[in-house]
């Protein structure tokens, strides 16, 4: 295989949405999607000289990559440009809507003293100066200010997965992936989010780390009635996932499903990590096995042989992937059923990949009482 990673406009470099206030910077708000365009027209004019095949291109991505991805699939330009995809963490059912991303181009040129349509001071400010004014609160979402693809109607004329999955792509094939322990990644669990957390504080305290907007002391009733072994901690962090970025990834894949699409495999990464026993299986833990980069700086696999059995199974399912169109099979690994409803087939990498319908089901059906708000949307 040739691997070939590629730098593109990120931030407010790649997608501040400045078209509303200049018509020659129509293409503004997509620009890091088209500068992964430009990597893909040149791979495939270029990389048989590199021993790669122009006519089996996959793209893969974790989190931020992982949605690029996914909005790639609805963007007209980069049709044909790839034949394969993964997505790892990583989803985008939809863009920024334009009026969303104008506020959002607002509040990070107001933090840095610019009117709102001054976009002749914005050409001559030093790029360390727009950077650094992304420190400023999203003013749709709250957190951080969000930058990602504007639903432009031209270089992104639909949403990716929303109302449907994009029927340009259904015929690409596919896998999708999540982690079973996302947010203990980001929500330290030795931090002071989680200090003095209890049965009491836990509603609250779950609420502020999810968008999907339901009653939080019903959401806690749902998963002691469910899991009433759990600790609050458990709790919290098993809610904070599958109510924050693993619903995105459920419903890409539902939608290629209900399209029709027939080569869409599912994962979900559960080994723990065997070098910090608090932090489960968290969002990156995957890269590591991909990539066979298993002692790696800021790698929690370990290198010990549970971890290099799975590193080559999950390598050997996305090898088998760009190669064939289908996830590779690594010895006494299990067929990998294509994902289907209402079964919901899934691949568990664990320190024995198995096959399981529909892991973590009622979670999926307590956080789908609500409407999945994508950030940034």
């Amino acid at each position: 295989m040739v691997v070939v990673t590629v730098n593109h406009r990120i931030g407010p470099l790649g997608y501040a949405w400045l078209k509303p206030l200049d018509a020659t910077l129509a293409d503004s708000g997509n620009l890091g999607q088209l500068d992964l365009i430009l990597a893909l027209e040149w791979v495939r004019d270029h990389i048989a000289a590199f021993g790669g095949d122009p006519a089996r291109v996959m793209v893969f991505g974790q989190s931020g990559g992982g949605a690029k991805i996914a909005t790639l699939m609805a963007m007209p330009q980069a049709k044909g440009l790839f034949h394969a995809a993964a997505t790892m963490s990583g989803q985008q059912v939809q863009a920024s809507g334009p009026a969303h991303a104008l506020a959002r181009t607002h509040a990070w040129m107001a933090r840095m003293g610019l009117g709102t349509s001054d976009v002749a001071s914005l050409r001559s400010l030093p790029v360390e100066r727009l950077i650094a004014a992304i420190d400023t609160p999203d003013p749709v979402m709250g957190g951080a200010l969000y930058f990602g693809p504007v639903l432009d109607m031209t270089n992104l004329p639909r949403h990716p997965f929303w109302p449907d999955a994009a029927p340009q792509s259904l015929g690409i094939p596919m896998i999708l992936g999540n982690v079973h322990d996302e947010t203990r990644a980001f929500l330290d669990p030795r931090g002071p989010k989680l200090a003095g957390l209890d049965w009491s504080n836990l509603p609250a305290r779950m609420a502020a780390e999810v968008k999907i907007d339901l009653d939080p002391d019903w959401v806690i009733a749902q998963y002691r009635a469910q899991a009433p072994h759990w600790s609050p901690q458990e709790v919290y962090f098993a809610a904070t996932t599958a109510g924050r970025s693993w619903p995105g990834q459920v419903i890409e894949a539902d939608a290629r499903a209900r399209a029709g699409a027939r080569d869409t495999w599912v994962y979900q990464l559960d080994r723990r990590s065997p070098l910090d026993p608090l932090r489960g299986a968290a969002h990156t833990d995957d890269i590591p096995y991909v990539f066979g980069t298993l002692d790696a700086p800021g790698s929690y696999s370990g290198t010990d042989a549970g971890a290099r059995a799975l590193s080559t199974a999950m390598m050997a399912a996305f090898a088998g992937l760009a190669r064939t169109g289908r996830p590779g099979l690594a010895q006494d690994m299990p067929e990998w059923t294509p994902y289907r409803t209402p079964e919901r087939a899934t691949m568990i990498f664990d320190d024995a990949p198995r096959m399981v319908e529909d892991p973590r089901g009622w979670q999926r059906r307590v956080w789908a009482h609500g409407p999945y708000v994508q950030p940034g949307s």
